[in-house]
């Protein structure tokens, strides 16, 4: 797990899980999860459907309550405390914005109830609207505002009402491509600016790595990796982190040697050197290498003689804009990809087609070693 990091205005764990549990009957949707969240994080929950992230979201929430284990927030268990008892606040994929009440109103709506007087109320409520960029739309109904202006305003109220943590359970899923990108943006810019705990649950990647200060991978209810967007994408636990986390090529493989110095003999290949670490001679690995740390190169052509390679076939390439795909089959049916950057035509052209027998060779500092785990699709 990576090192507790501190923001200002943040504690410095401002959730932690404890040996949680949470069981529908007996099915056991997350299992013996321990986490710790720091204050003032960007943290994200990231995982496949069904892989326990929304559970664990509702039961910081109140909205679940786990089957063992506790939920801390700043030190305070709050499990078995309703969500309204909670220093916490929600903001859904679905915006559930009070049709008949204006911009403004839906925003004050929960300062009204809890008391609030007007003025303050008026004054907090149009200041979370200038933050997400609604100030002028602020006399509109939600029907009149875009999708993209509807989640903003759910989360101006949100925001509102100052929690400690704010959950987010994939608020942009709704949305289009190019909407959601613009808004990944305006969340982090937003959550820098508040300085509060975001715990956000996706099952998209890029979504992720774009905005997080740490990511959970979970599967099969439980975390498999907690660490910075950075590492989880290079430095990947296991072959299940390895495969959800981009596009990933894993190389069946066997520990030879452990430690730093340590090697694996590829099932389509030669023995390498690499870090092997937390692993066992004789055990069963993955070698990955990135797409875009690849290269690749007719048989003949010598270039990469004296890196580690593996010998192949391309099945296909894709032109794809900014770069090409080349799909390449090893032996023993173990599929690889490769990402060419298109820095001219010309090269572009030069690059091998299918059926083709090439040989993909990287650098060793681009090879990461990691244990075999069960891969959800």
């Amino acid at each position: 797990m990576a090192a507790k990091t501190e923001k200002p205005g943040g504690s410095s764990n401002s959730v932690h899980l404890r040996a949680v549990t949470k069981k529908f009957d007996e099915f056991v949707a997350v299992d013996d999860l321990s986490l710790e969240i720091p204050g003032g994080n960007f943290f994200t929950l990231l995982g496949p459907s069904g892989c326990g992230k929304t559970t664990t979201l509702r039961m910081i929430a109140g909205f679940e309550q786990p089957t063992t284990g506790e939920v801390l927030i700043e030190g305070s268990n709050v499990a078995g405390l309703p969500a309204h008892q909670r220093p916490t606040n929600t903001v859904f994929q679905s915006y559930a914005l009070f049709p008949h009440l204006t911009v403004l109103e839906n925003v004050e709506f929960g300062l009204k109830r809890s008391g609030v007087k007007k003025d303050e109320s008026r004054s907090r409520a149009t200041e979370e609207l200038e933050r997400v960029g609604l100030a002028s739309e602020s006399s509109k109904k939600p029907a009149q505002l875009s999708g993209g202006q509807q989640q903003r305003v759910a989360l101006a109220r949100a925001l509102v009402n100052r929690p400690k943590v704010l959950l987010l359970d994939e608020p942009l899923g709704a949305l289009d491509l190019k909407l959601r990108k613009g808004l990944q943006i305006e969340l982090k810019r937003i959550q820098q600016e508040v300085g509060i705990t975001f715990v956000y649950v996706t099952h998209d990647q890029e979504e992720a790595l774009t905005m997080s200060d740490q990511i959970a991978v979970m599967n099969v209810g439980r975390v498999e990796q907690v660490a910075d967007p950075e590492t989880v994408y290079d430095r990947p636990a296991t072959s299940f982190v390895a495969g959800f986390i981009g596009v990933s090529n894993l190389m069946p493989a066997q520990v030879v040697k452990a430690g730093d110095g340590g090697e694996v003999k590829l099932e389509a290949g030669p023995a390498v050197v690499g870090s092997v670490e937390g692993l066992a001679p004789g055990d069963s690995c993955h070698a990955i290498v990135r797409p875009e740390k690849l290269l690749i190169n007719d048989r003949a052509s010598g270039i990469g003689d004296g890196l580690p390679s593996v010998d192949g076939v391309v099945e296909s390439s894709l032109y794809l804009g900014t770069a090409t795909q080349i799909l390449v089959r090893l032996p023993g049916e173990v599929p690889m990809t490769v990402l060419v950057p298109n820095v001219n035509e010309r090269e572009r052209d030069a690059l091998p087609e299918a059926g083709a027998e090439v040989k993909l060779a990287w650098d060793p500092e681009n090879m990461h070693v990691v244990r075999d785990t069960t891969i959800v699709k």
